[in-house]
């Protein structure tokens, strides 16, 4: 009975995952400091090439659960632009993305003096989807339909604009603009032709005064589904703590459905430094849904070096 259970969750977190399709999975990976893998926008802002690898075991405890692991890079291109890179490998259970992110970010300075900043920034974006099927037991479970495995490619583009004003900032984002072509579903008439995605993300990086060690970040993370209607909310606090460059933070994730705030989907305690040119940081997703008796929670681990500082005469970049 427990197994059967199990399987009736994992199938309804698989079709709750169908308006999300083409996409990696997006928990708390950005909140290492790394806002690329959110927008385009982030392109080339810093003093480095900025490389974070990440990976992402969901459902720790369960057989053939969702593995990912993702590579983005960003650097500075000119004194204004920014161009960006990031792939990503998925599988769960028999299904399984790879993809690939090429991004390109232009930042204007609206008042140098006051620190305000506006960025543009645009995604090509190429994902090739699969179902293996060598793997399936057609013996005990014969299904006439399951013939050969699989597969999709998909191409497509995200956009997006960042506001900085000091230390606020505010970003909007589409994903995936072009809708999927009705004549060429691979996989069921019931697939979502609307791929896109809305996200808003905001936050403020809060110090009592100049000489402070200690830094406080609020942000809030809001998404839309266009294919179902579904909106999720990430809403999370970091302290981060500074030695010169170099610094430590804690902080926590709250993620949670709109239509359910005091249902959370999970809570994440999050912990990271940055050492010189090498970062590291880890986040724990607590799973609090039905999924809870059968997996102890989801690791991020994110690890990344900055390399080759080039400091831009231009503000807009810091």
């Amino acid at each position: 009975m427990r197994k059967i259970i199990l399987i009736i969750v994992m199938a309804f977190s698989v079709l709750a995952l169908r308006g999300q399709e083409l996409n990696s999975p997006q928990l708390t990976q950005y909140l290492a400091d790394n806002p690329f893998v959110l927008s385009p926008t982030y392109a080339g802002i810093g003093d480095h090439i900025k490389i974070r690898l990440n990976g992402l075991a969901q459902w720790v405890g369960i057989k053939d659960a969702p593995r990912t692991q993702s590579l983005a890079a960003d650097m500075r291109l000119g004194e204004k632009s920014g161009i960006g890179v990031f792939l990503y490998n998925d599988s769960n259970g028999y299904t399984k993305q790879q993809g690939a992110r090429v991004s390109f970010a232009h930042h204007l300075t609206l008042d140098r003096y006051e620190d305000e900043f506006l960025s543009f920034g645009i995604s090509y974006n190429f994902n090739q989807f699969r179902i293996d099927i060598d793997k399936f037991n057609t013996i005990d479970f014969p299904d006439g339909g399951v013939v050969n495995n699989r597969q999709t490619a998909n191409h497509n583009f995200d956009v997006g604009v960042l506001y900085r004003y000091d230390k606020f900032y505010f970003s909007l984002n589409a994903s995936n603009l072009i809708p999927k072509d009705p004549q060429n579903l691979t996989f069921s008439v019931d697939e979502p032709n609307e791929l896109r995605n809305y996200y808003a993300y905001t936050g403020y990086r809060y110090t009592k005064n100049k000489n402070s060690r200690m830094e406080i970040e609020p942000s809030l993370l809001f998404k839309i589904f266009e294919s179902d209607g579904r909106s999720e909310t990430d809403l999370s606090l970091k302290f981060r703590f500074y030695e010169f460059e170099d610094y430590y933070y804690v902080g926590m994730n709250y993620r949670f459905l709109n239509d359910q705030i005091g249902r959370p989907l999970f809570i994440a305690p999050l912990a990271g430094l940055k050492k010189s040119n090498f970062y590291f940081g880890y986040s724990y997703q607590i799973i609090l849904n039905e999924i809870l008796g059968y997996s102890t929670g989801t690791h991020v681990v994110t690890i990344g070096v900055d390399l080759f500082q080039g400091i831009s005469n231009c503000r807009c970049m810091y």
